[in-house]
């Protein structure tokens, strides 16, 4: 039975989009053709691997004897040239002979790093193959930027030896993978690898393509997918290639429910499948988690989390880093990649603090099965009183770090009944949560919207600001509450002086349409916004 693919290469078994396709094909057939070194990457599990194989494979239809091979072996290694060099020219001749059958490489490769050492080896290998080759060599070499330290060094400055000699007595073109572009990876005190024509990413799917990969399951086992279960598989992902195949593979497969083909996949199974999969933490999240403690990562992660540019102090290497391990959007905006990385992150980083939080939601609700949002806040505010200091120690997100306490506190009380969407609006000072919840006759939306200031003076400003936007973002959500929470993360204010709450009426104004806070008065279209510092 044909299935979704959530771990390596697609194979013929597994629904998929045709690898090529998310290429541009032309492009590089053309730098294969004009003997140029290029590089192509994208963040793990984006089918990378798969389009390699694929791309080795219309190659070699072609007039071009094409390799895939890949170099990841030696990162166990470290920084062990004479080791790391052995196992790349190891896997070189297996996959030869493999795929080529060509033994040339098997025959020569040991001899050339007994003679030549580790920094020739591989030159003199892929020279003396390619003067005997009857047709062009084309190198596809994997998880290069997994590589550490000399070996590194050694495997690009071969290549780079090698440029000059190509085709007659060097591989045509070399494409060297990973997730990252491999020239981001060089020390500072290497040769500069700057032979590589162009950099490329691989894109993640697109939105038809999404629904095409799920109508494959329809035309496989008549088992549909509603219109709106096909919009939440697209809008929770953004077409992160595994992202998109987990999701349905939970929701076709995994749960139950769905293993029924007679019944349609609606949207309530893919949010059900999304959270089973977020509490399972597979692999995938678990390299999130690896990375988030780089300093890389967190100097671009955090501001973005906490929604403040103006502290924000990233440099331009920091933003390409995180950007290549997928932490932001590919297209150079300054969000989370995804809905879904965006709930994993905040969870993943309050992970330390779950233990100390309540599990359950009873205690904050009404009779009439919805949730009493004051109520369930003031049992933050007691929290957050009585665990920031301890949780200060425990983060190095100092930006972020009571926003994300707040959002997984919340998350925990509301999953029992409903769930959390969280927007961060860098550059607007804000984070906004929009929470749906079941109630025992339909279901309530709230927002709550998150700001920080520094100053009483700043802080009052923050608070008017505030008002306005959550006035703006309930309406636009439809939500019957808002509610805005305001830390001070002024170090001189006592606890006594920094918590407080209070009521603003809000009122559209007719002229410009902006929200307005008024004194006195009440008019059918006015909102109360519920104010809360912290």
């Amino acid at each position: 039975m044909r299935h979704f693919n959530t771990a390596g290469p697609v194979r013929p078994e597994h629904y998929q989009i045709p690898p090529l396709s998310r290429i541009d094909l032309p492009l590089i057939l053309r730098l294969v053709e004009w003997a140029q070194y290029f590089v192509l990457h994208a963040p793990r599990q984006s089918g990378k691997t798969s389009v390699l194989t694929a791309l080795r494979d219309e190659l070699n239809r072609r007039e071009f004897r094409a390799l895939h091979f890949d170099v990841g072996g030696a990162r166990a290694l470290g920084d062990d040239p004479d080791r790391g060099m052995r196992v790349i020219l190891s896997e070189l001749s297996n996959r030869a002979q493999e795929t080529l059958d060509d033994d040339f490489p098997e025959r020569y490769w040991r001899r050339a790093l007994e003679v030549a050492g580790p920094f020739v080896a591989l030159n003199e290998t892929l020279g003396r193959w390619a003067a005997a080759s009857p047709a062009p060599l084309v190198l596809l070499m994997d998880e290069v930027d997994s590589l550490q330290g000399q070996t590194l060094e050694s495997l690009l400055s071969q290549l780079r030896a090698g440029f000059i000699d190509r085709p007659q007595r060097f591989p045509l073109s070399v494409l060297l993978c990973g997730v990252r572009d491999v020239q981001d990876c060089q020390s500072p005190a290497a040769t500069p690898f700057n032979i590589v024509d162009r950099s490329l990413r691989l894109r993640d799917f697109s939105e038809p393509e999404v629904i095409e990969l799920l109508g494959q399951h329809t035309e496989e086992t008549g088992q549909t997918f509603t219109e709106a279960a096909q919009e939440e598989v697209w809008a929770a992902t953004r077409g992160q290639p595994w992202l998109v195949n987990a999701l349905a593979e939970e929701a076709c497969f995994v749960n139950e429910s769905g293993r029924d083909r007679s019944r349609a996949i609606t949207d309530d199974d893919i949010y059900a499948g999304r959270e089973r999969l977020i509490l399972r933490r597979p692999s995938h999240f678990r390299h999130l988690a690896d990375r988030l403690d780089e300093e890389h990562v967190r100097r671009v992660v955090d501001p973005v989390l906490a929604s403040r540019k103006r502290h924000a102090s990233f440099t331009a290497e920091d933003l390409r880093y995180a950007r290549d391990l997928g932490f932001t959007a590919a297209n150079g905006g300054l969000e989370i990649a995804n809905p879904i990385y965006r709930e994993v992150i905040p969870r993943l980083l309050a992970y330390p603090a779950e233990q100390k939080m309540r599990h359950d939601s009873a205690p904050y609700r009404r009779p009439d099965g919805g949730l009493d949002v004051p109520v369930l806040l003031e049992g933050f505010r007691d929290f957050f009183r009585e665990n920031a200091e301890w949780w200060s120690r425990q983060t190095t997100y100092r930006e972020s770090a009571a926003q994300v306490l707040l959002q997984e506190y919340l998350r925990r009380v509301v999953s029992a009944g409903g769930h959390i969407v969280p927007e961060y609006g860098f550059g607007r000072g804000r984070t906004d949560l929009r929470i749906a919840w079941k109630t025992n006759s339909g279901h309530q939306v709230f927002v709550i919207e998150c700001r920080a200031g520094r100053s009483l003076d700043g802080l009052e400003t923050v608070i008017a600001d505030g008002i306005r936007q959550t006035a703006g973002y309930a309406a636009g959500c439809g939500a019957e509450e808002g509610h805005l929470v305001v830390f001070d993360q002024d170090p001189k204010r006592s606890w006594d002086e920094k918590i407080l709450r209070r009521e603003a009426r809000v009122r559209r104004n007719t002229d410009t349409a902006d929200w307005e806070i008024v004194e006195a008065g009440k008019e059918p279209g006015d909102r109360l916004i519920s104010v809360w510092g912290l």
